[in-house]
Parts: C-alpha cells; sequence; structure tokens
C-alpha cells in the first residue's frame, strides 16, 4: 500500500513515570488515553548545529557540515483537572512533577508513534519543560509542555 496522510488527532504520545520505570502513561487525545482528550495540537522540532568548513579553497562559497542535531516535541492543549477530587489529569500530572525536577532527576523516557506504526519512537532521557497555563473569559484553559530528546532515538515495539 502506498504511503498515505494521518490524522495527527491520532498520533500517540506516553511519558514514562519516574518513580516506576517501565510504566508508561498516556496522554488524552481524540483516540489515546482514556476519557476526553487534552492534547489537540503538536509540534516536532530539530535544531542543529554545524560547524564552518570554509576554507580558500572554497572560492568565495561558505561550506558546513552538521556537527549536532537535537529534536523536541511541544504538547499542547487543555488542561485536565477532575471537578470532584481535584487531581489533574495523569499524564499531565506527571509531566508537571518530571518539569520540576532538576539535574540527573530531570530525565525521563518519552515515546511516541503515529496511526498505523508497530514501533513506538523512544526518547529514553529527555527533559521536559512547561508552557503557559490560561487562557480568556470565554476560553478553557490551557495546558503545554516541551519534550527534548536528550542522546539518541530508539525504538520498541507497540504492544
Amino acid at each position: 500500500m502506498a504511503a498515505q496522510k494521518y490524522n495527527a488527532r491520532d498520533v500517540r504520545f506516553q511519558i514514562e513515570d519516574y518513580l516506576s520505570p517501565g510504566t508508561w502513561t498516556e496522554f488524552r487525545t481524540a483516540n489515546g488515553g482514556s476519557g476526553e482528550g487534552g492534547i489537540n495540537t503538536f509540534s516536532r522540532s530539530h535544531e542543529y548545529e554545524a560547524a564552518d568548513t570554509t576554507t580558500f579553497g572554497s572560492n568565495g562559497r561558505s561550506e558546513t557540515q552538521n556537527m549536532q542535531e537535537g529534536m523536541s516535541l511541544t504538547l499542547e492543549g487543555f488542561r485536565l483537572v477532575d471537578p470532584a477530587t481535584g487531581a489533574l489529569d495523569p499524564a499531565q500530572s506527571l509531566a508537571e512533577l518530571q518539569a520540576a525536577r532538576l539535574g540527573t532527576s530531570s530525565l525521563c523516557g518519552f515515546r511516541f508513534a503515529a496511526p498505523g506504526e508497530t514501533t513506538w519512537t523512544v526518547w529514553a532521557a529527555s527533559t521536559w519543560q512547561l508552557g503557559d497555563v490560561g487562557g480568556g473569559n470565554n476560553d478553557k484553559a490551557s495546558w503545554s509542555v516541551t519534550v527534548t530528546r536528550s542522546g539518541p532515538s530508539t525504538t520498541a515495539v507497540i504492544v
């Protein structure tokens, strides 16, 4: 079958519980997690560091080589709170707790997969930074987090 477009709302995202390594909690999207979806936008970014390799022999044309590649992924949507208990959505809660950790403790796992994929893209070590929370008079409260890969990506079979 030829490659096809897929719905961004069907991509799955999970955070690893730093207190229980190997335990993954799914962020709620249109079809992922349970209940009303909180995440409604994501964007994956690439960052590069390049070395200037221009010499006199380059005849006035710059030359570079990529020396470092980084990647981050931002999740955005609605902040989900249980109105009866005040408890934050489990994945959002883990992300907020993880974002408050520093040093080597600031690293935890993150994984994601597009619909139909049979393997997760896994960032075994990633840092978490919260974005703005807020809204206007007629808005639902927003929520966002940026996950930045530390080290290489790996894969794991989706079971």
